[in-house]
């Protein structure tokens, strides 16, 4: 798998093919980390100079699913349907929507939208703790909200949990969320 993403990446940046035997002989150095690959320089050697010394750098993500993890904790709300609380995948956590409910009931704290911003921010702030991140962590997130209208009040919550630089961040109010939610946050958070 590893060699079929270099011969594609190397057609991607030279549209030429590479000789698999030559290239095991001739290339000094390999180094991967994470999922960036640096290969020295005379990985490219030919007779054309506009070829030589040319570094190589690759960066891909994998799409095998053996990368996905699920992620699952007690200390949060469980998915209401057939979904995970979190994905982990590519060293990015995936948090679906999280609501306003007590995890050990499965009820809203209560009907204000403060009280649910509170707890929505609350029951996220488990499911990062269980995959080692932190609010902190956070690099982007998705508010839903039934009522525009409660944008300052979810804004002044919202603060207290996020510290600078504050995620990259959309906000929408919605026709309807499940279970009539005032609120609904998602995220995504870098491993």
């Amino acid at each position: 798998m590893a060699l079929t993403a270099w011969c594609a990446a190397a057609r991607c940046f030279h549209n030429r093919t590479i000789d698999v035997a030559s290239l095991r002989a001739r290339v000094p150095l390999v180094l991967g980390v994470g999922f960036v690959s640096v290969a020295g320089s005379n990985l490219w050697r030919s007779s054309s100079s506009s070829f030589r010394s040319k570094p190589f750098a690759c960066l891909a993500i994998s799409t095998d699913a053996g990368l996905k993890e699920a992620v699952k904790t007690d200390k949060a709300p469980a998915a209401l349907g057939p979904y995970s609380q979190a994905i982990k995948a590519n060293n990015l956590l995936f948090v679906s929507g999280v609501l306003g409910l007590i995890p050990e009931t499965g009820k809203f704290i209560s009907d204000s939208v403060e009280d649910q911003t509170e707890q929505v921010l609350k029951n996220m702030g488990e499911i990062l703790k269980a995959t080692g991140a932190s609010y902190s962590s956070v690099v982007k997130t998705t508010i839903m909200l039934a009522d525009l209208n409660d944008f300052k009040k979810v804004n002044e919550i919202y603060a207290k949990y996020f510290p600078s630089p504050a995620p990259a961040r959309s906000t929408y109010q919605v026709a309807a969320l499940p279970l009539n939610a005032r609120i609904e946050i998602e995220c995504i958070a870098a491993l």
